[in-house]
């Protein structure tokens, strides 16, 4: 690598801030007109230099290679309520015109043999910077909240366990990705009845909570 790690990384970080503020718009495009968003909320991380090294001496792969090999140095993940939320966010995605989707995998079709459940998507995404264009890869993760929380307990598990699990740890992995998919098509089963009381809660907490409130006050005499 020719150049030193800071300058290497500088459009990755441009990258996030901008894609996170771009999929934000989504959101707040969807509730400026009082529609239910797919987006519930979004997070993003630029891979560490540590890990950079590490992930391309694993996977063979040369510094001069890794800007097209690693395909998630730049990294956004999308959180949403309900499973069919997230095709329609692939869909929104799919549809930019300041983006594009390279590579998709469904791993909630198709799970992993962990049990491990998320959609990704391999965008190719342009940087503009003084010295001109650069088309960097990014990766977008999309699931629901409960998805995630079962991805979080198994990274932190295999950062442990090194990827070698415990014969019963990884059953009881497996049996906590199927509850969490219990509870993503239970939760899926009442969509209607949750995004009205969603709604009906975002409109009218500020009255809701001076109702609450008057409870406890005196009026004066």
């Amino acid at each position: 690598m020719t150049q030193n790690w800071d300058d290497f990384l500088i459009p990755y970080e441009q990258a996030v801030s901008e894609l996170k503020i771009k999929l934000k718009g989504i959101r707040k495009q969807f509730r400026d007109q009082g529609e239910a968003s797919p987006i519930e909320f979004v997070t993003g991380r630029v891979k560490p230099k540590q890990s950079i090294i590490t992930k391309s001496k694993i996977r063979g792969i040369t510094q001069e290679n890794i800007e097209r090999e690693m395909q998630d140095i730049a990294g956004l993940r999308i959180m949403c309520q309900f499973v069919d939320d997230i095709y329609t966010v692939v869909k929104l995605i799919n549809q930019r015109n300041d983006m594009r989707v390279i590579q998709e995998r469904d791993y909630i079709a198709n799970k992993k043999e962990s049990g491990y459940r998320s959609y990704h998507l391999i965008i190719e995404y342009p940087v503009q910077s003084v010295s001109g264009e650069k088309k960097i890869l990014a990766e977008i993760q999309i699931r629901t909240l409960a998805m995630n929380f079962w991805a979080t307990i198994e990274h932190s598990l295999n950062y442990k366990y090194q990827g070698d699990f415990p014969d019963e740890i990884k059953q009881r992995l497996k049996n906590a990705s199927e509850a969490a998919h219990s509870l993503d098509e239970e939760m899926s089963q009442i969509r209607e009845e949750i995004q009205e009381a969603q709604h009906l809660f975002s409109h009218g907490k500020g009255q809701a909570i001076d109702e609450y409130y008057q409870q406890f006050v005196k009026e004066e005499p």
